[in-house]
């Protein structure tokens, strides 16, 4: 490397303070220890969740001066000792929580990209080789950097406790990221899928996605009456919940259907109305809490995009050196899809 070829740009967030407390700054590009690979970071995503760490106003701590971002991909340019997972040239994704292999979720699983640990808005990181999936061979890097975050959750969402069988009703609300993955996914499962939206621009990006029936939850705040009615009162199986409130979500379930409740703490709403035990009780619904997914997770959706050549919905694509102007359109709100930082 030339000396100039050494040195690598990166952000840092000293959080509570929004965009003012973003900065892009200078260092020599790392060397993998043991374990790890460096990875040439090719594109980013980003989304409200960003937005909530730069605020301070996210679940998880935010260490100050941390490398901002959880959605990354690039390619392996050098690995580390013992490092057997991976070699230089291949493709990758960090998943967002690095050590969160398989199983259950865990507090010591729980730092994750760009909160408690360096995330991946930078042109090089060092990861663990535990931390990294293959993406699929016919996505761009721009389309991979998509899947991290709403694609996992997603298919998280879908997968867990029953398998989802054709046929069934799947319900997602809102268009945000996460809810268009699961209609995505839902519908090359061979599920009828619901959605709801709140506008009528939107509920054509949907139909043309394969959502059998939208909804606008503006005009219908009622909207899971409409559910009920969609599907001769029976409701919906399954539930991709992003939006709330929840007391919604149980109306509209199925007997014995189940809920993933996926970003209670994006919603004003989510709480406007305790929960009746007598009416979670009657419909027998399972609620179940979503945070993100494990590389397994990771993994299984891999395979499953490839079968089914499944595309990210991608709204804008932004610049490395334009982060901040890319904050600034997911605050103003209105998109349709991801956002992306292309690197090249």
């Amino acid at each position: 490397m030339s000396a100039e070829s050494t040195r690598m740009r990166h952000y840092r967030l000293e959080p509570g303070r929004g965009l003012d407390g973003l900065t892009l700054q200078r260092r020599e590009v790392p060397t993998p220890g043991r374990g790890q690979v460096l990875v040439r970071i090719r594109a980013n995503a980003l989304g409200f969740r960003d937005l909530l760490v730069m605020a301070n106003n996210y679940p998880l701590p935010i260490t100050p001066g941390v490398v901002p971002g959880c959605e990354g991909v690039g390619e392996v340019v050098a690995v580390g000792p013992d490092v057997t997972r991976f070699e230089a040239g291949d493709r990758v994704a960090a998943t967002v929580f690095p050590r969160w292999v398989d199983g259950p979720f865990r507090l010591d699983a729980a730092a994750q990209l760009g909160t408690l640990i360096d995330g991946v808005l930078t042109e090089y990181a060092v990861l663990d080789e535990q931390g990294l999936v293959r993406i699929p061979e016919y996505l761009s890097y721009a389309e991979a950097a998509a899947l991290p975050l709403a694609a996992v959750t997603a298919w998280h969402a879908l997968t867990a406790g029953q398998p989802l069988r054709p046929g069934q009703t799947v319900l997602t609300l809102g268009s945000g990221a996460v809810s268009l993955f699961a209609a995505q996914l839902a519908v090359v499962a061979g599920a009828r899928v619901i959605a709801t939206t709140s506008s009528d621009a939107k509920a054509d990006q949907l139909r043309k996605l394969g959502v059998d029936e939208v909804i606008d939850y503006r005009r219908t705040p009622e909207w899971y009456q409409v559910v009920r009615e969609v599907t001769g009162g029976m409701g919906a199986d399954r539930i991709v919940d992003s939006a709330g409130p929840l007391w919604k979500s149980i109306r509209a379930a199925a007997l014995g259907g189940e809920i993933a409740m996926i970003g209670y703490w994006l919603s004003g709403d989510a709480g406007a109305e305790p929960i009746d035990p007598e009416l979670l009780f009657n419909t027998g619904a399972v609620v179940r809490p979503i945070a993100t997914g494990s590389r397994a997770h990771f993994e299984a959706l891999a395979q499953a995009l490839t079968v089914h050549r499944l595309r990210p919905v991608i709204d804008r694509v932004f610049a490395f050196d334009q982060l901040p102007q890319a904050l600034a359109y997911i605050e103003s709100g209105g998109g349709f899809g991801k956002v992306v930082i292309s690197h090249d």
